[in-house]
C-alpha cells in the first residue's frame, strides 16, 4: 500500500512567506531600546502560507 505525503504548503502571494515585520515607531524608550510593533500580513494572518484549495475529486465544474 502506497503512503501519500501531503503537498508542501503554498507560500502566501501577498507577503512571499515573510508574514510578520517589525515596524519602528520612531522613538526610543527610557532604556534606549527602539519601540517597535509587529505587523502581520492581512492575507495569511501571519502564517506565511496561503490557504490550500481542496481538490474535490469527481466533482464537475
Amino acid at each position: 500500500m502506497a503512503h501519500h505525503t501531503p503537498p508542501p504548503p503554498k507560500i502566501c502571494p501577498a507577503c512571499d512567506g515573510f508574514a510578520s515585520a517589525a515596524v519602528t515607531l520612531g522613538g526610543r524608550d527610557r532604556n534606549g531600546h527602539l519601540r517597535t510593533i509587529t505587523a502581520h500580513c492581512p492575507a495569511c494572518q501571519g502564517t506565511g502560507t496561503a490557504p490550500t484549495r481542496r481538490n474535490r475529486e469527481g466533482a464537475r465544474a
